[in-house]
């Protein structure tokens, strides 16, 4: 069978190399893809929001299925429109899409069916929204309620800084029409991890927990980006919060979304925010995150296209997806200044001796071919990835391969998985004092 996967990022690298090694798979296309995605398949000059070029592509190369990368074109349709042409695709349909497609949408839904989350309301004019924050006070989170590219999130610890935010989202338009709307949400205080769950609209099976890192800089310091680096599995998503993520939030939001008549298949990404009372919604997903693919994916043991097709076909609770039980870790190598202004076309060195070393993947995220060379072509240029027998020696690992590559001005967090240690020594040592 053939397969195309929608998308330029690491996370569609992660999945085409998943993708390539499962059983009967003859070839990978990947659109438009990068300098990664050219080593485990072919890449194809179209953009993922070109619908009638992706299905004239798709019935030319009798493609089998189609998996979508990025959440603009679920949000867009591109499911539905490629069923009416007969091509098999992996994601929500628009209408179920909408969960990520509309914070509002999804806060409504959320308090309608009584899944934890955050007090929050929702304003379209910014006067309206500053009278509500002088009411509530700070610390208080600010977010543009349509798609910003993962920017449009931003927590505010003073009242300035949130009527500031509130000028960027409805005043300024920064985030476009993305800031149509705008939501002021209470901050929930505790550890944020990432919750991924397979689904065909009635079964949820989960992935392996996650942890990303959104803030820039080490310690959790500067501006929210896609995502710096990641780790599986998350010891704060313990058998006792796995269970009530379950029971509480994944369940319910399936059925929910099947009662509002926007049936869901395809990944769940619940975010999460672990607070003392217990698992919090901060946002759901359409999609496989970025960058918590590239450090899931190595941990599956089972066929990926087999559990994808199961979704679509409705058959999931048949199929048992196995997980292996080391660790991984992704470290995000990005562009000086990201995310606010960088530089493009630096030529990336030491590619070949990372891939040499066991246990590590370098999943290229923003990259291009120029004439031969790989440079850099996005914030996020490279997610170097390690397995390791626990956290702490996937950590190692994939510095290790970092420490290989480099390109001009290019910036790394140093800190990746260091919350997971911690958690872990504290928890040793409550064990033992027990």
């Amino acid at each position: 069978m053939k397969v195309l996967v929608l998308g330029s990022g690491g996370r569609e690298h992660a999945l085409a190399w998943k993708i390539a090694q499962g059983k009967g798979v003859e070839k990978v296309f990947i659109a438009p893809g990068n300098a990664g995605t050219a080593t485990v398949g072919q890449n194809v000059d179209i953009g993922v929001n070109d619908f009638e070029k992706i299905s004239d592509f798709a019935l030319k190369e009798k493609i089998s299925l189609v998996v979508v990368g990025p959440e603009d074109p679920l949000v867009n349709g591109i499911v539905d429109f490629l069923a009416e042409k007969g091509i098999s695709a992996f994601g929500p349909s628009k209408k179920a899409a909408m969960i990520e497609g509309s914070k509002v949408f999804t806060r409504d839904l959320l308090a309608k069916y009584r899944i934890p989350s955050a007090e929050y309301s929702a304003f379209t004019d910014a006067e309206s929204a500053k009278a509500y924050l002088r009411k509530k006070g700070a610390p208080i989170v600010v977010k543009a309620d349509g798609l910003a590219a993962g920017k449009g999130v931003i927590v505010c610890e003073t009242e300035v800084e949130a009527e500031q935010a509130i000028d960027r989202i409805i005043v300024a338009k920064e985030f476009g029409a993305a800031g149509a709307k705008v939501i002021l949400e209470e901050k929930l205080v505790g550890e944020e991890a990432s919750y991924l769950a397979f689904t065909d609209g009635k079964t949820v099976v989960p992935m392996a927990s996650s942890q990303d890192h959104k803030r820039a800089f080490d310690n959790d310091a500067g501006p929210n980006t896609g995502g710096m680096g990641a780790y599986s599995p998350a010891p704060v998503v313990t058998k006792k919060i796995e269970k009530e993520v379950l029971g509480k939030i994944m369940f319910p939001a399936i059925e929910a979304m099947r009662k509002e008549g926007r049936p869901y298949k395809g990944v769940l990404y619940a975010g999460l925010m672990i607070t003392e009372k217990g698992p919090r919604v901060l946002e759901f997903n359409c999609r496989f995150g970025d960058p918590e693919t590239q450090v899931i994916l190595p941990r599956m043991q089972s066929d990926l296209v087999h559990v994808l097709q199961a979704c679509i076909g409705g058959t999931l609770a048949e199929h048992k997806v196995k997980w292996s039980k080391k660790a991984c870790t992704c470290v995000v190598m990005a562009s000086g200044g990201y995310p606010g202004s960088y530089e493009k076309g630096k030529e990336i060195f030491g590619l070949e001796k990372a891939a040499k070393l066991r246990d590590s993947v370098v999943f290229h995220a923003g990259t291009r071919l120029e004439n031969g060379k790989v440079v850099s072509s996005g914030g996020r240029v490279l997610g170097v990835t390690a397995l390791g027998k626990a956290i702490g020696e996937s950590i190692a690992n994939a510095y290790k391969a970092v420490a290989l590559i480099s390109f001009e001005k290019m910036h790394f967090r140093k800190d990746i998985g260091q919350k997971a240690l911690l958690r872990m020594k504290k928890s040793s040592g409550k064990t033992r004092q027990g």
